[in-house]
């Protein structure tokens, strides 16, 4: 899985990309979206319906919160995720290269994209559970399932060895050749939190700041560099940089939707860029990156100090306006971002507007903190190779809670 192409890659420069401008996102911005073009709401429209049937012990927390029927003072958080369509990804490299191996990441991305949310309300977690959906008559799907539990067993050995223990309770596998063009990877899990203790997110206040931990290049538990990407916005990354020979090859790799779901990119999966320092097709298959091991010492040391702890995923860096209330983010020292949103920027030409709240931007996971504390938990994570150091602070909102970024590209508010 390492042969390569290499592509000289010349260095553009877009006059709007170096011009700091003023932007203030509207609905027609957003609609114009290549992301929203491509068939996903990043804004997730229609969950509201679902929020009066919650028993949701902590409406400005991060996860849902429900009282433990039978441990009293304690709460339980269960959490479902999955990889997005990077099973797609990896689908395209198995029939270019045969090698089943390309899905064993997946199993990364599921655990981590489930394990770094219920952290962020304080909770421990317990076990999981995962369900993944085929279609057999594409898929090698024995081969799969053996390359996912492989991953799966990778991943918690990892995890042990850094204290976190949780079970491996089972799940389910489909077989839905009538629905399922692919694959689909998905992970339910299940955590504990001392609600004496628990991250409610309604702590949050003017004079807190805002920690940024890195979701690029590599930690010391990591074993190779990491392009940042997460598990959002793959589908505008596959579009916009695959090939539109893959298409040909694989119709069953895109949905066509009146012409705009298409591939339309330059590269091959497996050619070399070197700003990216890896392929194409390895940046968008990245694992999501495990926080849980840092954040979880933080939060042994600083927890009376943290008011509010954020994954960047869905909603890239406005994930931060779900949680708090009255609050004024402010966001203007951020990590210059990984060279794949670059690249992806330039090649969809999507607004920077939407790549900062489609992409986590380089900004995985957020801590909101005291500021006497702040310089301690960048030096504790610093100790396990994770990059962090403040990144904004919080004010006064006097209209609901607020964003704004400011970046290299412009000043942006949120939300619409």
């Amino acid at each position: 899985m390492s042969s390569h192409r290499k592509v000289p890659m010349t260095r553009t420069s877009n006059l709007f990309n170096t011009i700091l401008q003023s932007f203030s996102m509207g609905i027609g911005d957003y609609m114009r979206s290549k992301y929203a073009e491509s068939g996903v709401d990043v804004k997730k429209r229609g969950i509201e319906y679902f929020r009066e049937a919650l028993n949701n012990l902590f409406p400005e927390a991060f996860c849902v919160i429900s009282r433990d029927p039978d441990i009293p003072g304690y709460g339980l958080v269960t959490h479902i995720d999955g990889a997005g369509s990077k099973p797609v990804q990896a689908y395209l490299h198995w029939r270019e290269t045969g090698e089943i191996g390309w899905f064993k990441g997946l199993a990364q991305d599921a655990l981590a994209m489930n394990l770094d949310d219920i952290i962020c309300v304080g909770a421990v977690p317990i076990n999981f559970v995962d369900y993944i959906a085929v279609n057999p008559l594409r898929v090698d799907k024995d081969g799969v399932l053996k390359a996912l539990c492989d991953g799966f067993r990778e991943c918690l050995s990892l995890l042990d060895g850094l204290g976190i223990k949780i079970l491996f309770s089972g799940g389910e596998t489909a077989d839905l050749p009538d629905q399922i063009k692919t694959l689909d990877v998905a992970v339910t899990m299940n955590g504990r939190v001392d609600l004496s203790k628990a991250i409610s997110g309604d702590g949050v206040k003017p004079g807190n700041v805002i920690i940024g931990f890195r979701s690029g290049g590599k930690t010391k538990y990591e074993r190779r560099e990491n392009s940042g990407i997460m598990c959002n916005g793959i589908t505008l990354a596959r579009l916009c940089l695959m090939d539109k020979i893959y298409q040909e090859k694989y119709p069953e790799i895109v949905e066509a939707f009146g012409g705009k779901r298409k591939y339309y990119g330059k590269f091959k999966f497996d050619d070399y860029l070197d700003e990216l320092g890896m392929t194409v097709g390895e940046a968008i298959l990245s694992p999501t990156r495990f926080y849980a091991p840092v954040i979880l010492r933080i939060l042994e040391r600083f927890r009376e100090n943290i008011t509010g702890l954020v994954h960047n995923t869905g909603g890239g860096l406005t994930k931060c306006l779900r949680i708090g209330r009255k609050i004024h983010y402010i966001k203007d020292n951020l990590f210059e971002p990984d060279p794949i949103f670059k690249i992806i920027q330039r090649e969809s030409e999507e607004s920077w507007a939407a790549m900062y709240e489609n992409y986590n931007m380089g900004v995985g996971f957020e801590v909101i903190t005291s500021p006497e504390v702040a310089d301690d938990i960048i030096s504790l994570s610093e100790r396990y190779g994770l990059e962090a150091k403040v990144i904004g602070r919080c004010e006064r909102s006097y209209e609901g809670n607020k964003l704004t970024i400011k970046s290299l590209y412009g000043v942006f508010q949120y939300p619409l």
